[in-house]
């Protein structure tokens, strides 16, 4: 019965910290702003921890399941 929500769950962190990750990366590949009105490289450095934490929990709740 909690395979199925364990599931879902690890699979939109993953979907959600992969495609975080490389939106970060495009942003900062063609010097774009990561966020307005903050430093380039926080919000780079920010966004970038939170898509490996979200692709961390992704992996723990599938390992979960």
């Amino acid at each position: 019965m909690e395979r199925g929500p364990a599931i879902f769950a690890g699979v939109v962190f993953v979907l959600f910290g992969g495609v975080l990750l490389v939106w970060t990366a495009s942003q900062v590949r063609h010097r774009r702003p990561v966020a307005q009105g903050v430093s380039p490289v926080a919000s780079a450095a920010v966004a970038t921890v939170a898509a490996v934490l979200a692709l961390l929990l992704g992996a723990w709740c599938l390992t979960r399941a």
